[in-house]
This record gives C-alpha cells, structure tokens and sequence, in this order.
C-alpha cells in the first residue's frame, strides 16, 4: 500500500484542505489519504470536547471520497500529539510499500526542524510540501534537502483559507459555504461551535 498522511488540528477542516488532499490523489501514487485530527497538539491547547469536535468535523468533510480515511490513533494513544510517534504507529498497523508520504504547507514545514525527533522523523516519511504563499526561500529548502528530509514542492496555486478567519466568521454567524463543505457549516452552526 502507498500511504499518505494528512495530520493537522483541523480547527476546522476547510476546502482547502480537501484540495491539497484531492491533488495528491490525482498527481502522486497513493492508494489512500489517512486524515489525522490531533488530540492534543504539541504547540496550541485544546480541550478533549474541542478534539472530538474537529475529529466529527473531519469525518463529515470527507465521508464521500472512499480513498479519504479518517484516524482516530492520536485520540487512542493520548497526551501529546507528536508526529513521529503516529508514524511508527501506522507503519506497523499498515506496512506501507514505500516511505510514508506526508502532506505539509510551507508555514509547517519550515519550523520541521523544531519538531520532536525530527532526525528520525526524516527517515522515515518523504514531504508533499504545499506553498503557502512566499513564505519560503529556495535557499530554505536546499538547506533542508541536505540535512536529509527528503521532499517534493505540490505546484497547487495557494489558496487562502484560514482556520483562524473561519472561527471568527462562525463567532459572528456569518456564512461559511465558501470556505467549508456543507455539512461541516451545519455542524458548526448545529453545535454552536467558536461562540464566545
């Protein structure tokens, strides 16, 4: 099987999202997205009902699309939602035939270094890497490409879409069908997700 990762904090999933993901099945080998909300991300705070909230959300968002998957394993390890760790977790649960592939924007990816066991993280996935607007140098990614992490740039047009404005839309009860599908707009509406 060739696998790649889709792990985010979805707060919430937008089109955005699914369109990186959607060019990934069109343009690269893969048999199947595995969505990843995290549980508990290393660098914001969440609460549990905040997580099993955005985890629903992923699972509305791409319940129509059969090779979209949606995972629960970071919820079922518990604490801290690290990155290396799910991925040692999903190579012995999928025994992929090649290195994992992994979805990442720019604005992720340039701070990779920092992330837990990074070094042996490297080793063992190979980065779909989508631009977020210039906010990366070429020289950025040399330096990264010699210190092993081993990457391709997805030439998808940036699509600016934030989470962030979505949740402060939703606070004002203003319409999100531009930026969310369907029935992730009526479950934040349903649940009165992102109210002050």
């Amino acid at each position: 099987m060739e696998l790649c990762l889709y792990q985010g904090t979805f707060n919430p999933i937008h089109n955005a999202h699914l369109r990186a993901a959607e060019y990934v099945l069109e343009h690269c080998n893969v048999d199947k997205i595995l969505f990843i909300p995290a549980f508990i991300p290393p660098h914001k705070s969440c609460n549990d009902f905040e997580a099993v909230q955005r985890l629903n959300m992923v699972k509305l968002a791409t319940e129509s699309n059969s090779r979209f998957e949606v995972s629960d394993i970071e919820f079922r390890l518990g604490g801290k939602s690290y990155t290396y760790r799910t991925i040692c977790e999903l190579y012995k649960k999928y025994a992929p035939n090649n290195k994992i592939k992994f979805i990442i924007g720019t604005d992720a990816f340039k701070l990779i270094e920092s992330w837990y066991e990074t070094d042996k993280l490297k080793e063992l996935v190979h980065f779909l890497v989508f631009l977020r607007e210039n906010n990366f140098s070429d020289k950025e990614l040399y330096k990264l490409k010699e210190k092993g992490y081993e990457f391709e740039i997805m030439p998808l047009t940036f699509e600016d879409i934030s989470s962030t404005e979505i949740r402060e839309m939703a606070a004002k009860g203003l319409d999100l069908s531009k930026f969310v599908p369907q029935k992730v707009e009526e479950y934040i509406r349903q649940n009165e997700l992102y109210k002050n």
